[in-house]
């Protein structure tokens, strides 16, 4: 039995995920690091394993039926851990939340000013007279929140602007017909087909003649009667689609709008509502969203808007300010606790102020004091967002936890990781422990303990290799990550050893966020990497500028985030709100014929989604079954051998492959399917072989595997190849989209892409493709990019990573700072002439870290 009184923390029999039944320990209060190359484990053993048995232990401590509403955690499947101290977890998020999320709300800023103006604010004589009667006549905190119905603007329910069906925005050309489509705001697919089929039915209007000739009555009445008639509809199917009645309720066209913009289910589905509505500034609260009572109480001078729309380094100033005013010693509620004049109001802000102060020092410490408020937080970069996540994890003053941090310096420069070390050493100093999943070899050198996991990834990882401190890591063997400790960067590429550009995308006076009139040239046929401090504006410049610009101008465009390229702007005319890029004049952009932009996002939500799926390589494998002489037989096509089709699949698992299994009072577990045994399929299936392999084998496969089963197939190997070379021969043909690395799924859909014939020439966009990896996986990436350009296509990348920026053709440094203090280029050219400009962040970086 381990000593109850030393410092160690003991992991006995791990086996999540691909842990092999590993034991360690490492000591309590010190930075320990998680390496290891992109899915060898470590977040297995971090998260999965070390914070999931505290967050299970947590559970069992709290009432059996707050823990059904809790909801169930995974099983962290260890047989024993000790010295475990209670966690907190930050994991890597690319989304910032909700549509209404803010920089306030993300950091929990925004109750505790909502509390100052409720408790502390200036309210007028009149409004105290409608106020709440058990305070004064004081606003509740309720009132300062457009998410309230206390709070929200009842002419715009707290939106800030109206929303309003006109005849033009709904039918915006009217020579069409209806059956021409003139209607342009209804749906699409069947349901737009039923409003269609049920008009029809009714016989309100003639079909087939222009919309302007219909008389003013009968648009009238389709587009905004209250009226719904229900009438039995014969819709016209096709001769393969089944022909039946059914009884259809119509609504007017403004209804179904109003509708879809309140009630919607997908934010996809809200924005296409939107664009057939016009779309103007409340009148009430002139696009503050709140009740115009709470739109007068001020503190500090300010309307609660007005102290929202400033930058958290101007707040922390006025609100320190006031601190010291009150006599409060460094912004704590210590100070003039017996004086007997204190008002209700003074008091309030005592005991308020030291909620606020510390997040806001924070921010303005690792770097995002440059942000509003107000600021949305889908707007943020990565760096950012995790930035503001550490900020928040600081007002509790925790002692004596473990904080499990996964890949902190994601979307950091690296001038910027020193904020990043002096958070760890507060952490410490508090009596907390640090636990690190980690790849940037900077933060792994300044480590206490590493544990090292390997040697490969998936299948091939699970072990750990080494576990000591960080100098004896390079005796482990085995370890990728040791080869990479202190290794200086390659050498810088000169113009001599650059690409010799085959055209230029010029954008002359493009204004976006803090990107003020910018005149930028990428060149093509280049390999172009985009720096700079994080909030600088590189991502708003690949994203929300180049990728608009070239989406309205190429043939085709490959986008998995389509929904922030050219979505609807409802919000544009809130005050402050941010107006759409725009660029004066666009030269070059004819030269390229095609766009693929690759984002973080996963590449599917559940496990019916997998590698072969997405690929598209599983659609030619269940041809290969389809057309074996017994499935022939069985009168068996494609259709059958997929898991998500109900002839072929388990039944008891739906072909999944694992049933949840619910423990009442504890939390719930996987387990493989007690019937098919996580094969997927029924037992029928799998008596149809191809090369004496089924199809729940194929998927067991994995890349490497297949390699050698599909070697003869052209089209399976073009996709098998190309997730080889980009070091994804680990995974299986069947592996779940929801067990998927961030890096993993980026490089997955690079993979997708590079299967392809290119026809014309493309331009590649991608934001921080190496977040996530390990060094040695981002060599492999840097080699595929190169690959690309080679071929004749751009590629355009963000990048912090220093090693990639080391062997670009062309930088694009922006900066010199964040917010209003970056947006401007400050250094342009080849990474070894951007290492000469010591006004760049980057510039310094290049040349204090390069061989020589």
């Amino acid at each position: 039995m381990p000593d109850a009184h030393d410092d160690l923390v003991r992991v006995h029999d791990a086996h999540l995920h691909n842990l092999r039944h590993v034991s360690t320990s490492f000591p309590r209060g010190t930075l320990v690091a998680f390496t290891g190359v992109s899915g060898s484990g470590k977040s297995s053993l971090a998260f999965g394993t070390i914070h999931g048995e505290a967050q299970r232990r947590y559970l069992e401590s709290i009432a059996p039926f707050a823990r059904r509403l809790i909801g169930s955690a995974m099983d962290p499947r260890v047989e024993s851990l000790h010295g475990l101290p209670p966690t907190v977890a930050l994991e890597q998020r690319t989304s910032g939340g909700g549509a209404r999320s803010t920089v306030a709300t993300l950091t929990t800023l925004s109750h505790a000013i909502r509390l100052l103006y409720a408790r502390a604010g200036e309210h007028p004589a009149d409004v105290l007279t409608r106020g709440h009667p058990a305070h004064g006549g004081r606003l509740l905190a309720e009132a300062f929140s457009p998410n309230t119905t206390e709070g929200m603007c009842p002419v715009c329910r707290g939106t800030g602007v109206l929303h309003e069906p006109t005849e033009r925005s709904m039918v915006p050309d009217p020579s069409l017909s209806i059956d021409d489509g003139a209607i342009q705001a209804w749906p699409g697919a069947w349901m737009g087909k039923n409003f269609h089929d049920i008009l029809a039915t009714l016989e309100v209007a003639p079909m087939d003649v222009p919309w302007r000739d219909i008389p003013r009555e009968a648009r009238e009445w389709i587009l905004f009667t209250d009226e719904q008639p229900v009438v039995t509809v014969h819709p016209v199917r096709g001769v393969d689609q089944v022909q039946r009645t059914y009884e259809g309720r119509w609504q007017s066209v403004a209804r179904y709008l109003r509708h879809a913009v309140s009630a919607a289910g997908s934010e996809k589905t809200r924005e296409r509502a939107l664009r057939h509505l016009d779309t103007s500034l409340c009148p009430a609260c002139e696009g503050h969203r709140l009740h115009a009572d709470a739109l007068r109480v001020t503190y500090l001078g300010l309307p609660i808007f007005d102290l929202l729309a400033r930058s958290a380094q101007q707040v922390l100033a006025m609100c320190e300010e006031r601190a010291t005013q009150l006599g409060m010693e460094h912004g704590t509620e210590d100070a003039a606790t017996d004086r007997d004049d204190v008002s209700p109001e003074a008091e309030a802000e005592r005991l308020l102020l030291p909620n606020l102060l510390p997040v806001l020092r924070t921010m303005v410490g690792l770097g995002v004091g440059h942000l509003t408020l107000d600021r949305p937080a889908r707007t943020l970069s990565t760096g950012e967002l995790q930035r503001l996540r550490l900020a928040s994890q600081l007002r509790a003053g925790l002692f004596g936890v473990a904080y499990v941090l996964d890949e902190p310096s994601a979307g950091l420069h690296p001038s910027e990781k020193g904020m990043l070390q002096d958070l760890f050493d507060r952490f410490l100093e508090e009596g907390n422990s640090v636990l690190l999943v980690e790849h940037d070899m900077w933060l792994i050198e300044k480590a206490d303990w590493v544990i090292d996991m390997g040697p490969g990834a998936g299948v091939e990882g699970g072990s750990i290799l080494h576990s000591g401190p960080v100098a004896q890591l390079a005796d482990a063997p085995g370890s990728r990550t040791a080869a990479h400790l202190g290794r200086p960067l390659p050498p810088l590429r000169t113009r001599d050893q650059s690409r010799r550009p085959t055209g230029g995308l010029l954008l002359t006076g493009v204004e976006a966020r803090t990107i003020h009139d910018m005149d930028v040239e990428v060149p093509l046929g280049s390999f172009t990497a985009i720096t700079g401090v994080s909030g600088s504006g590189k991502t708003t410049l690949i994203s929300d500028v180049i990728a608009r610009v070239l989406a309205g101008t190429v043939r085709t465009s490959v986008d998995d985030d389509e929904d922030e390229v050219g979505g609807a702007e409802p919000d544009a005319q809130l005050p402050g709100a941010e107006r759409p890029p725009r660029v004066r004049e666009v030269r070059g952009a004819e030269q390229i014929d095609r766009l693929v932009r690759i984002t973080q996002k996963p590449i599917g939500r559940t496990p019916r989604s997998c590698l072969a799926t997405y690929t598209g390589l599983f659609d030619r494998v269940r041809r290969l079954f389809a057309d074996t002489d017994e499935a022939r037989r069985r009168g068996w096509g494609v259709g059958r051998f997929s898991y998500n089709v109900t002839a072929g699949r388990c039944p008891t698992c739906q072909g999944e492959g694992q049933i949840e299994v619910e423990l009442v009072f504890l939390p719930g577990t996987f387990t493989p399917c007690p019937d098919c045994h996580g094969a997927r399929y029924t037992d029928e299936t799998l008596e149809v072989t191809w090369n004496s392999l089924t199809i729940a084998e194929v998927l067991d496969l994995s890349v490497r595997e297949a390699r050698g089963v599909f070697a003869s197939d052209a089209r399976i190997m073009r996709a098998l190849d190309a997730l080889e070379a980009i070091g994804l021969g680990y995974l299986t043909l069947g592996q779940s989209a929801t067990e998927l690395s961030g890096g993993e799924a980026q490089r997955i859909k690079l993979a997708t892409e590079l299967q392809r014939t290119a026809r014309g020439h493309t331009a590649y966009l991608l934001d921080e493709p190496t977040a996530g990896l390990h060094p040695a996986d981002v060599d492999l990436l840097v080699a595929e990019l190169n690959r690309l350009v080679d071929g004749g296509s751009s590629v355009i990348v963000v990048e912090h990573d220093m090693r990639v920026v080391a062997q670009a053709d062309h930088v694009i440094d922006l900066g010199p700072g964040a917010g209003e203090d970056g947006g401007r280029i400050v250094a342009s050219g080849t990474p070894a002439q951007v290492a000469q400009c010591q006004g760049s962040a980057t510039g310094r970086w290049l040349a204090a870290h390069t061989a020589g």
